[in-house]
């Protein structure tokens, strides 16, 4: 693999003024409750409380384990503190803790769909601590520990897990040592390192130091191997000053005494304790191509700037987000109680942690995805010693961490209720942070089951080049990148993309193809009565990638096509035109998904037609129609006004009508209606206000008067709404073929190759 150049990332500044008004501003805090059945009529509260809440109760009484369906307890969290260990700010109380824990339950909700209360309790007597938590199981899928200090955390923590048949997970130590863990691995891969062999020192016997600890040693490090150390020095075999039973299970057969004998020659370090602790004698003594980690919060035992000034062959990671491998725990919790709650375990057991550390690290190793990239400013990580932990923002951990957590839950024996189908499991996984996920994931695993060659028209774009490995690394099928070989090959090396010969991928140069001259003469015969000469349809199949890719798909030697990362949408869909009609009897028109809230509703023609007749808009309402069959959905189709079923009365309106009577004299087998405006079609209140609608319910296909309603409502709905939008996807072409709008991830266009390899279009 090859090395990034460091990675600098401006860390976020904000005056104290600032930070108090976001906790403060609009509704104070960081969390609020929100139901999740509807609340709006006396039925609905009768079968939310009584009587009809006397059901479940009587159901979770004769048999306990159902209390996971019928309530909140198998997806809640409690994050639980006595603000013993603040963050690095120490002992300043439960409630002074409670922003921070607020914030915890944020961050289980935001990565990983958990939702999770804080508790602070007041008071510093262990024994107290656990009488007041241990009754809380019934509530609670898990119980996550925070900021409480050593040894008082072990204490606590090891007496939960006895007497609660739930996981009881102290972040600030295991959450520490698993991150730490999967940077270490990956660090001893780029240096060669047997993990046996390896001598490590660990600075720090508190919760973080003595957990790392235990995981390292479980995973492999030799017993004798791995030094610990506190504010005295070494903790030796005999030592007794300022010992404990959790340090003496760690006392090592050594003769070093301080931390700088212990560092002498070792082959890595972690750092769990404070500003300046590692001098640079010390790091000068260690062995060639050390380890750091220095994790001391907010500010490490010694920075990468401070290293580099000693020597040059170290790979150096922190707790802070301004250098790269930042050990974060977000990493972790997470993604850990995720995979623990989806199979019920009765705890988060060693085999879990490990597990969890190495998913991390095999992660790491992979090529990112542009999200990732996005958040570098252009610098895209690679694998190398700039880039041993993957990053908070990585889509892929929801779906890599969970499953290897469950996994592991399920091989060691403490899951009550196992997963069947791992592969499904990931895909709710991907669903639950990205519900675009969720809705591609079926058309994804038919289009596994029969892959597709699909052409990637601009093949010597480097995004391009990363969804073409992307469609094949997902066995979507094979992947064909239009361009010039030579081109591609050197944008790939400079990605550090390992392009040539790599399987599932063929490269063709449209000028050198051995069918260029049966693909001109095709476009040629195509074009010689719109003006074009055969010497101008030869310039554009040898010049544009384009008609290249679509002669391609039309004369059946690809069987898709995704284009347009670098062009205008309408000008690479007339480049497509030129080679590729309209299915016979269908009408082209651009489609856009839209998921918001909960809800998928495809709204037309967000695309192609300005402002389409009467006659246009019932073949767009049945185009949509089509697709919204093909995605699963049974089609409620709402053509859309200003105004509703002829009230205020318009002349605009009186065209949707016309549309209605078109559809009216077609047989059809889906529903349809209008004209009528958004908020009726949507909202099934509104609705009912029209006893004589024909839509059983809220419409999932809304039909726009004009392309430029289209276009505005969905961008609103985008970047107001928080809605997830995908296309506009290409349908009515005789052959599949779809193009992503400019600027589009590599996400995007792997989507996009994916609807088109599955012929959603037609």
């Amino acid at each position: 693999m090859t090395d990034t150049p460091p990675i600098r990332r401006n860390r976020p500044t904000f005056t104290d003024q600032e930070a108090l008004q976001f906790h403060s501003q609009g509704r104070p805090g960081k969390l609020e409750v929100v139901p999740t059945k509807p609340m709006a009529t006396q039925r609905d509260l009768s079968l939310a409380y009584s009587p009809g809440v006397a059901v479940p109760v009587l159901a979770i009484a004769a048999d306990p384990s159902l209390a996971f369906d019928y309530t909140t307890r198998s997806n809640m969290v409690a994050v639980i503190t006595n603000g013993t260990a603040i963050l690095g700010l120490g002992n300043l109380g439960a409630l002074a803790a409670k922003p921070v824990m607020e914030g915890k339950a944020v961050l289980f909700k935001r990565f990983a769909d958990v939702d999770s209360i804080d508790l602070e309790i007041d008071t510093e007597d262990p024994d107290a601590f656990i009488n007041s938590v241990r009754y809380l199981g019934p509530s609670f899928g898990g119980i996550n520990l925070e900021d409480i200090k050593a040894p008082e955390c072990f204490i606590i923590e090891e007496r939960l897990r006895e007497l609660m048949d739930i996981p009881v997970f102290h972040d600030d130590q295991h959450g520490t040592a698993i991150i730490a863990a999967a940077g270490l691995i990956n660090a001893l891969h780029l240096t060669n390192r047997d993990m046996a062999k390896t001598k490590l020192v660990v600075n720090g016997a508190g919760s973080a130091g003595i957990a790392c600890t235990e995981l390292l040693k479980a995973m492999g490090f030799a017993p004798n191997n791995v030094v610990l150390c506190d504010t005295k020095g070494v903790i030796y075999r005999g030592r007794t000053e300022g010992m404990n039973q959790w340090k003496s299970a760690h006392a090592a057969e050594t003769n070093a005494r301080t931390l700088a004998e212990a560092m002498a020659g070792a082959d890595a370090v972690f750092g769990l304790s404070a500003k300046g602790a590692f001098t640079d004698e010390m790091i000068r003594s260690m062995a060639p191509n050390p380890i750091i980690f220095a994790m001391a919060n907010p500010d490490p035992e010694i920075t990468p700037e401070e290293v580099a000034h000693v020597r040059d062959d170290v790979i150096i990671a922190t707790g802070r987000s301004d250098y790269p491998n930042q050990v974060n725990n977000v990493l972790g919790f997470p993604y850990i109680f995720r995979g623990a709650l989806d199979v019920q375990a009765t705890t988060i057991n060693m085999e879990m942690k490990i597990a969890a550390a190495e998913a991390l690290a095999a992660l790491a190793r992979e090529d990112v995805p542009d999200e990732v990239a996005a958040a570098y400013q252009g610098s895209r990580p690679r694998f190398g010693r700039e880039y041993i932990i993957p990053v908070p923002f990585d889509p892929r951990l929801i779906h890599t961490i969970p499953t290897a957590v469950a996994r592991a839950a399920m091989d060691s024996g403490v899951a009550r209720r196992p997963i069947v189908d791992m592969r499904s499991y990931k895909a709710q996984l991907s669903a639950r942070r990205d519900p675009v996920a969720g809705t591609l994931n079926g058309i994804f695993e038919r289009v596994r089951r029969f892959p597709k060659r699909v052409v990637f028209a601009e093949g010597e774009e480097e995004k391009v080049i990363r969804a073409a490995i992307s469609f094949v690394n997902q066995g979507l099928g094979r992947a064909i990148l239009v361009g010039r070989e030579d081109r591609i090959l050197e944008t790939a090396t400079a990605a550090g993309i390992e392009l040539e010969g790599r399987e599932g991928v063929e490269l063709h140069n449209a000028r050198l193809s051995h069918r260029n001259s049966t693909y001109a003469q095709f476009l040629y015969e195509r074009l010689q009565r719109k003006g074009f000469l055969f010497r101008d349809c030869q310039r554009l199949i040898n010049q544009d990638r384009n008609h290249f890719a679509a002669s391609m798909v039309a004369l059946g030697d690809a069987d898709a096509m995704v284009t347009g990362a670098t062009r205008n949408y309408s000008t690479v869909l007339d480049d497509v035109r030129h080679v590729i009609d309209e299915k016979p009897g269908h009408r082209v028109i651009g489609l856009s998904l839209c998921l918001a809230r909960g809800r998928t509703v495809l709204v037309a023609d967000t695309a192609i037609h300005e402002l389409p007749t009467a006659q246009e808009l019932a073949e767009i309402a049945i185009e949509a129609a089509g697709v919204a069959r093909r995605l699963g959905y049974e089609p409620r189709v709402a053509l859309l006004s200003f105004s509703n079923f002829g009230q205020p009365k318009a002349e605009r309106a009186e065209k949707i009508q016309e549309a209605v009577r078109i559809l009216d004299g077609m047989r059809l087998d889906f529903e349809y209606d209008g004209e009528m405006s958004a908020d009726v079609a949507l909202n099934r209140e509104l609705m009912a206000q029209y006893p004589f609608s024909r839509l059983t319910g809220p419409a999932n296909v809304l039909v726009m008067p004009a392309f430029h309603s289209a276009s505005i409502s969905t961008k609103m709905l985008q970047e107001l709404g928080g809605a997830m939008v995908l296309g506009p996807m290409v349908v009515g072409l005789d052959r599949p073929v779809q193009i992503v709008s400019l600027g589009a991830t590599d996400a995007d266009i792997v989507n996009m190759a994916a609807l088109a390899a599955y012929n959603i279009g037609g």
